[in-house]
């Protein structure tokens, strides 16, 4: 491994290590993490020594107070942290690691800079899927656990819709809304799960064959090791991250005090499109609907074309119904179309392809995606492939 390589590898083992000491979503450690790298925030951490500095607004006396035992009692944590049997529960369990720069990162996420500075410390995945190509055409859709028979119908056929139209769906996983979405979406292709649960760990329990079946066409995420159980407060934490991995959220049904609220706000706080379907304005699972479409410039949509008309970027066609993945135009651009012909069907890494068309790794990574999503090529255990 080169020197590059090693020094990579090591700050992905302490943010990986971070995930079991510190809770996700605190801003004040992504910034540490940004500024000064997660290896010597680890070792400051783990080693008992103060944070280093973040180079912002002084605290105030009480808020130096209150970060200084938040410090102390995450450095407790970190003393008992060991990476090694760490990653390799994980990697028993079928989980990886992804961290920023790793070509499964996805770049949406940095958005969350806007919605507080929470950037993930890293995230857990597990799953055949690969994370970014899955969420580069895709959409959230949420709503009330407490779900009626008119939600789940129109969340299944909304993302089965969506499906057919090569557009991923998102979701919390939980039960209602969005295991009716999980479901549909996964009848026609992957789907994308994210959850506020160590992904060993089948929560809801009712969903582990979901899960399961997620696992094989799509992929699980979240922000915690294996073997944490979940806390009331994990998923509202967990609920930016589906807002943030997709350019817009549906709300399906949602009464007024629903958790979908929240990512519904925290998908305007990032600038992504808001989406909400009307219910009918007798039902209290409704509600919190109604109540987007009224005060928050949520826009209504009622069926798949409605959602696609608006993630589509300007300028560019929306995709058209069928079956199947998309397919790119025969006009590749030259770059894109090198990189296509130094895939072979018998699967290479991103650097062999690289070097085979002639592109930059980041080039590669960039062209491989494209083509990912438009069903040109597919993940394998060697890396790429052309698919069979």
């Amino acid at each position: 491994m080169s020197e590059r390589g090693v020094a990579e590898e090591a700050e992905a083992r302490a943010r990986a290590c971070f995930t079991a000491a510190v809770p996700p979503g605190d801003p004040w450690v992504a910034a540490m993490l940004a500024e000064h790298g997660a290896q010597r925030v680890w070792g400051r951490l783990s080693g008992g020594a103060p944070p280093p500095g973040t180079g912002g607004p002084e605290p105030s006396p009480a808020e130096e107070g209150r970060l200084a035992r938040r410090w102390r009692q995450w450095g407790a944590r970190a003393a008992r942290v060991d990476a090694d049997a760490l990653l390799g529960a994980s990697a028993e369990a079928g989980v990886r690691f992804v961290a920023p720069g790793d070509p499964e990162w996805p770049g949406r996420l940095l958005a969350l800079d806007l919605d507080g500075g929470s950037r993930p410390h890293g995230l857990w995945v597990r799953g055949r899927g690969d994370l970014r190509n899955l969420c580069l055409r895709s959409v959230a859709v949420v709503g009330a656990r407490a779900a009626t028979a008119y939600g789940r119908h129109v969340a299944s056929e909304l993302s089965y819709d969506l499906a057919e139209r090569s557009v991923v769906t998102v979701s919390g996983g939980a039960y209602g809304i969005d295991g009716a979405a999980h479901r549909a979406a996964l009848a026609v292709g992957g789907t994308v799960a994210v959850l506020a649960c160590g992904l060993d760990v089948d929560y809801p329990r009712g969903h582990a064959a979901l899960f399961t079946d997620i696992a094989r066409s799509g992929v699980l995420v979240s922000e915690h090791p294996v073997g944490t159980t979940p806390r009331a407060p994990d998923f509202l934490v967990r609920n930016r991250l589906i807002a943030a991995l997709t350019p817009g959220t549906v709300v399906v049904e949602a009464g007024r005090r629903s958790g979908a609220l929240n990512t519904a706000s925290h998908a305007l706080e990032m600038h992504r499109a808001l989406m909400a379907v009307p219910g009918p304005v007798t039902s209290a699972a409704s509600v919190g609907c109604h109540v987007l479409l009224r005060d928050r410039q949520a826009a209504c949509v009622t069926c798949a074309e409605d959602v696609v008309a608006h993630v589509t970027p300007l300028g560019e066609a929306p995709p058209k119904h069928g079956p199947g993945p998309l397919r790119v135009a025969a006009d590749l651009a030259p770059e894109t179309a090198r990189v296509l012909e130094a895939v072979p069907r018998a699967g290479a890494g991103t650097a062999t392809i690289a070097a085979r068309s002639g592109a930059t790794l980041e080039q590669a990574m960039r062209s491989l995606g494209l083509l990912a999503a438009a069903g040109r090529v597919e993940r394998c255990t060697a890396g790429w492939r052309v698919p069979r």
